[in-house]
């Protein structure tokens, strides 16, 4: 049974890769989803705060005597609580690469261009062997026009596409005016992968004592049917390869993906829920579904329920919604 896939220009053991999440912070747990099946993992994000942040620091230590007076009003933000820095992020992709075999993403997660530009390189000297853009840019602005934010991002990918050799991959939202659009213009800006998709996570308030605070909740088997869409009306519309996010628990999930077009999925909050021997319990039951239905590989079950190869393309788009309300039954 071959499950191996291509991505990014990786030929992968298998579609399976762990996405970016606190997981990944330990080397022994990259080594472990190795062992388990996974084709690739993406590391967990480094952020445009911390990059920020950095910089900061070494303007103030590199002009702290300059000055060092009474009047000196300089002021530099408290040190952000995260566990590994810019410096350690690097650091911590040259000991993986030395660790596995598999590819190493890196993640960047940020707003603006900011210092992107030359942490990319700097991951990509580090031995990265692919990065993944999480573009978190929430818009708040009333009087900023769609084109105005959809520009910012094609700009960021446009800048680092430009400046680095190793493949980008872009981790999309799904709250773009049109995503079959957007999707085709950051192909067009260089991106080799498009993964379907980010979720912004929402705030929520602390009644007693009246606050904003974070609320993480990991994805159900239910947010799969988004990313499932999309990918299936993306699929050989664009060069880009298409990752599927979100909701991704079992075999089914995956083959779904894949049947839509999908060359990797990812997955996260299955294997926080079942840990990351999941992998291979998904890989095998895989195999099994595979060989009871006659399928031989990936490559054979890769699009063959895609929007351009279904029988009735409409049962993506509008034309299934009356039959999708009067489907259900008590």
């Amino acid at each position: 049974m071959d499950l191996t896939t291509k991505y990014l220009g990786f030929k992968l053991k298998s579609p399976i890769v762990p996405s970016a999440g606190p997981l990944s912070q330990d080397i022994g747990n990259i080594k472990e989803m190795e062992d388990a099946g996974a084709g690739a993992v993406v590391l967990y994000s480094i952020f445009e705060e911390q990059i920020e942040h950095e910089a900061l620091e070494l303007n103030f230590h590199t002009s702290y005597h300059a000055e060092s007076y009474a009047e000196a009003t300089s002021y530099f933000p408290e040190p952000f609580e995260f566990k590994l820095g810019p410096e350690e992020y690097l650091e911590h992709i040259r000991k993986i690469k030395k660790s596995v075999e598999i590819p190493v993403i890196a993640s960047l997660n940020g707003k603006s261009l900011g210092g992107w530009i030359d942490y990319a390189k700097k991951i990509e000297q580090a031995g990265a062997d692919g990065l993944e853009l999480n573009i978190y840019l929430l818009a708040t602005e009333l009087n900023k026009t769609p084109a105005e934010i959809e520009k910012n991002y094609l700009d960021i990918v446009k800048s680092v596409t430009s400046n680095i050799k190793i493949p980008v991959a872009v981790k999309m939202h799904p709250f773009f005016t049109s995503v079959s659009n957007m999707a085709y213009e950051l192909d067009k800006a260089g991106a080799k992968g498009l993964v379907m998709f980010n979720r912004f996570y929402q705030p929520d308030i602390d009644l007693d004592n009246l606050e904003i605070v974070p609320n993480v909740l990991l994805s159900t088997p239910m947010a799969m049917r988004l990313p499932l869409r999309w990918i299936a009306v993306l699929y050989n519309r664009v060069n880009a390869d298409l990752a599927a996010t979100s909701g991704v628990y079992t075999e089914r999930d995956v083959i779904k993906m894949i049947m839509a077009g999908a060359s990797v999925t990812q997955m996260l909050s299955s294997l926080l829920k079942f840990g990351i021997g999941h992998i291979a319990d998904v890989i095998t039951k895989m195999k099994t579904w595979m060989e009871e239905n006659e399928y031989h590989s990936v490559e054979q079950m890769k699009g063959s329920m895609s929007y351009m190869n279904v029988a009735n393309p409409s049962q993506f788009e509008r034309a299934n919604y009356m039959k999708v309300l009067h489907s259900y039954k008590r």
